[in-house]
């Protein structure tokens, strides 16, 4: 079985059948945010969302919004600085949540024992990404 097979997405359909109302509701958001609001133009629009598509992991998010950008007139060098962009800002805020592990972890540890291994950085950044 390939899960990623295009053909898949025949099955939209049957999807919609299962639950038409939610399903409905789900299609006029993605309508009102493309299409009516207009503070962003659908190129950047198209942009954002094929990043996203890249740190959900969803392959046919990626080929559905790649081939919507580039018919908006995007390069392929825009579609690469965006993916790094995506994949800068997730890598920090796997960083910045590493926070929670040193904090879980010291709450394990003696007051003596946190003492002895406190390093005062230089800098501290606010937030990786």
């Amino acid at each position: 079985m390939n899960y990623y097979d295009s053909n898949n997405l025949k099955k939209i359909p049957d999807l919609i059948r299962l639950a038409p109302e939610a399903t409905q509701s789900y299609l006029n958001f993605e309508h009102q945010v493309y299409e009516e609001l207009k503070a962003i133009p659908l190129r950047t629009k198209e942009l954002i969302a094929l990043a996203v598509a890249h740190i959900t992991g969803c392959p046919y998010c990626i080929d559905t919004h790649v081939k919507k950008f580039q018919s908006l007139g995007g390069t392929r060098e825009e579609i690469f600085e965006a993916v790094l962009v995506a994949t800068c800002t997730r890598a920090g805020a796997v960083l910045s949540h590493a926070t929670h592990s040193l904090v879980a972890y010291e709450e394990g540890m003696s007051q003596e024992q946190q003492t002895s291994t406190e390093v005062q950085p230089k800098h501290t950044p606010k937030c990786f990404c």
